[in-house]
């Protein structure tokens, strides 16, 4: 397992709420390889204003991986989702996630994340909007199949969205779309409201063989550590099933983005196995 944060590319002028570390683009990498993280999950808005070869350099340069492309600031910068009550705004929703998946193959990064940004059913007409976003999905899934890059949907709590809060909604939907470049991203804050346990979940996904990445935040929302979640049983039952993927913050950067990041990574490093 491997330690990632998020953080947006330098197009993004405004603040993303979940985001760690202070400073330029710049600052922020070489912050977060001096402190030890093995890898960055990019929050890209608009790919075709950021220089992928040289954010691929840069990154390189200091030890640090691309963990995964992020659509999140698309959602809330750009305000474009999937699903949408304009239809123009979905469509430009789903030209952005191809932009992403194309930002992910030419600086190799092996996964784009969809969370808020898929919208939700209310907005784009109540159910029968469920089968527009399997179609998209599907879609999508096979462009990202071309571009050898994996698509991950993240189940967010009820009171973020109305269409896949918990695992068991996702697999069941991954059954619909049929496609083995569609997998699962778990976030520990989201598990602790909507799953009957923290752990099991984490099982449940790696049985299918769709748990593709974890996103770090405690039942606050904050750093690991600084709420009620069992860090340490999430830590053991990833190593025993065999989850070799990144843990990635993207958590609430209080009480400033550099002492959060400074928090979370010195929190997991204690649970988490020493690499042989």
């Amino acid at each position: 397992m491997k330690l990632a944060f998020a953080t947006p590319t330098p197009e993004v002028k405004a603040t993303v709420p979940v985001a760690l570390f202070s400073g330029s683009f710049s600052e922020r990498l070489e912050k977060a390889a001096h402190l030890g993280y093995d890898g960055v999950e990019l929050m890209v808005a608009r790919p075709d204003e950021v220089d992928a070869a040289a954010i691929s350099a840069q990154m390189a340069g200091l030890g640090l991986e691309i963990a995964a492309i992020a659509s999140g600031a698309v959602y809330m910068v750009d305000q474009l989702t999937l699903l949408a009550a304009d239809a123009d705004v979905s469509r430009r929703a789903a030209a952005r996630l191809e932009e992403l998946m194309e930002f992910a193959a030419t600086t190799g990064a092996p996964l784009v994340t969809i969370g808020g940004f898929r919208g939700r059913l209310a907005w784009a007409g109540g159910q029968k909007a469920r089968a527009r976003l399997i179609e998209i999905l599907s879609m999508a899934a096979e462009k990202a199949a071309e571009r050898d890059v994996r698509l991950v949907l993240e189940p967010l709590n009820r009171y973020e969205s109305d269409i896949v809060n918990n695992t068991n909604e996702a697999l069941a939907l991954f059954e619909e779309v049929s496609h083995s470049h569609l997998g699962l991203l778990l976030d520990t804050f989201h598990v602790n409201i909507e799953e009957p346990s923290v752990t099991e979940c984490f099982r449940q996904g790696m049985a299918a063989g769709r748990l593709w990445h974890v996103h770090l935040g405690d039942s606050n929302r904050l750093p690991p550590g600084q709420g009620h979640i069992d860090f340490q049983g999430i830590v053991a039952t990833l190593n025993e099933i065999g989850y070799e993927g990144y843990l990635s913050a993207e958590l609430l950067p209080r009480p400033d983005p550099d002492t959060a990041a400074e928090a979370t990574i010195r929190h997991m490093r204690q649970l988490m196995p020493v690499e042989s």
